[in-house]
């Protein structure tokens, strides 16, 4: 899994640092390898085959199912999708295939079209091979605690997340370093993410994005949802910056690092004393105090993704209270109260069990608001009942009955008309998007050339992770 016989920069060219996070910093880096060489490395690279452009293909086929709480199927509770050699179900890489009958007809795309495509993109591969490493704050920055023994929890979750799914609509991870203390995460890399698209269409001007993009942008944000939650995995922390897209129109969901596997569909997760999901995307539950999830909360976030695009600003974009001496988790009252003006206030008729959730006393002390999501909507440029509809059905206040991603694919927004879904989301554009902005003083991952520490071989024999 860790690279062990080659230097982070004698196989790879920093052009530049991109973005930065709590994790750490990514940035953007060439091959210093032909082409032909990247292409047939050896086992020891954890996509053999990973290219910074990848082909359509390895989406997921999902089987019926309907809420969160019926979900099992012929899993069973304690079955799991991912093997222990890293190989997700075959079952559940197929949901492309024209064969598949769970596709609805407007979904598919004709051979030829899909083999000119797969042959396009098989070039650009070729010939452009660009990467993003992902940087872990080492002890000394106080956030990711690394050392030759062991690596922090959710950096260990995060590769081994990585390693073993395997999907179109997920960034691959191509391989691991571990230098002068620090764990160097090789990906392919997305020029571009919906932070960066929803600014380029709300600055300096509003301009709407094409409802034909959304389109296609949320049928792949849904597909790479759905099988991660058929492989019991849950994001936890889906938001536009989290969500890639290739120069070849391809959506990946990236940054894994909040991820969580689970045993079944009907497990519920206590939260423990970790916040979870960024607040403008956090799902009622949690914000109600709510000890324990299921997947819904995931879709919630979709939903809040997908009325973004809509809008072009979040839709409920509260002020988060912070933590006080004590560490207490606070009561998100503007949150909360952001989501009430829109959907209207919850009842326990509308929400079976409201009642129980630690922050319902809370809850009851603000005004009562009515529904006013198709106000917003209209107002924000909306015109396609089936988008309301799907919407609605995204943000569900009741995460029992909050859709799940298997049927919001089958959902009306995508299956009505005759215009298929196009898996370019850029296809039909007389525009291009800005590239992603380098910034080339911010370089400190270049230090890694300077006075190279020997380390010993049997040290990633060593590696393990801890709590």
């Amino acid at each position: 899994m860790i690279a062990d016989h080659s230097e982070l920069l004698d196989k790879y060219e920093i052009i530049g640092y991109i973005a930065a996070g709590t994790y750490g910093k990514v940035y953007k880096a060439k091959s210093r390898q032909s082409s032909k060489n990247s292409s047939s490395t050896g086992s020891d690279s954890l996509a053999q085959d990973t290219k910074p452009t990848t082909e359509f293909s390895n989406t997921s086929s999902l089987q019926n199912a309907g809420t969160y709480g019926d979900m099992m199927g012929a899993h069973g509770p304690n079955s799991n999708n991912i093997s222990a050699g890293g190989n997700t179900n075959p079952e559940l890489s197929t949901r492309n295939n024209p064969n598949n009958p769970r596709v609805p007809t407007s979904t598919t795309i004709s051979g030829d079209k899909r083999n000119s495509e797969n042959t396009d993109n098989r070039r650009k591969a070729e010939t452009t091979m660009y990467y993003a490493i992902k940087k872990f704050k080492t002890e000394k920055d106080g956030i990711e605690q690394l050392h030759y023994t062991g690596i922090s929890q959710s950096a260990c979750r995060e590769m081994a997340l990585c390693r073993e799914l395997d999907n179109n609509h997920l960034t691959k991870l191509v391989e691991i370093f571990l230098q002068k203390k620090s764990i160097y995460m090789v990906y392919e890399f997305a020029e571009h993410d919906l932070l960066q698209i929803i600014h380029f269409h709300s600055h300096p001007e509003k301009r709407m994005i094409p409802p034909r993009m959304i389109r296609s942008i949320m049928w792949q944000i849904l597909d790479g949802v759905s099988y991660l939650h058929q492989n019991w995995v849950l994001h936890r922390d889906l938001k536009p910056a989290n969500i890639m897209v290739t120069m070849d129109g391809v959506v990946k969901i990236g940054d894994l690092g909040l991820a969580r596997k689970f045993s079944n569909m009907l497990q519920t997760m206590y939260t423990g004393d970790k916040v979870v999901v960024t607040i403008w995307y956090r799902a009622p539950e949690l914000l109600l105090g709510a000890r324990h999830y299921t997947p819904a909360i995931d879709l919630w976030a979709v939903g809040c993704i997908f009325a973004e695009l809509i809008g072009l600003q979040p839709i409920f974009k509260g002020e988060e209270a912070k933590m006080d001496s004590k560490k207490t988790v606070p009561f998100q009252a503007n949150q909360l109260q952001r989501i009430l003006k829109i959907l209207g206030t919850p009842t326990p008729k509308s929400w079976p069990h409201l009642q129980k959730y630690p922050e319902y006393e809370q809850l009851s002390k603000f005004p009562k608001y009515r529904d006013n999501l198709p106000g917003w909507f209209h107002s924000a440029g909306g015109r396609d009942k089936h988008a309301l509809s799907l919407l609605y059905h995204l943000l569900n206040y009741n995460p029992i009955e909050r859709i799940d991603a298997i049927n919001a694919l089958d959902h009306s927004y995508f299956t009505h008309g005759d215009m298929p879904v196009c898996e370019n989301v850029f296809e039909g554009l007389n525009y291009k998007y800005p590239a992603r902005r380098i910034h080339t003083n911010d370089n400190d991952i270049l230090n890694l050339g300077l006075h190279k520490p020997k380390v010993p071989a049997k040290v990633n024999a060593q590696l393990h992770c801890n709590d």
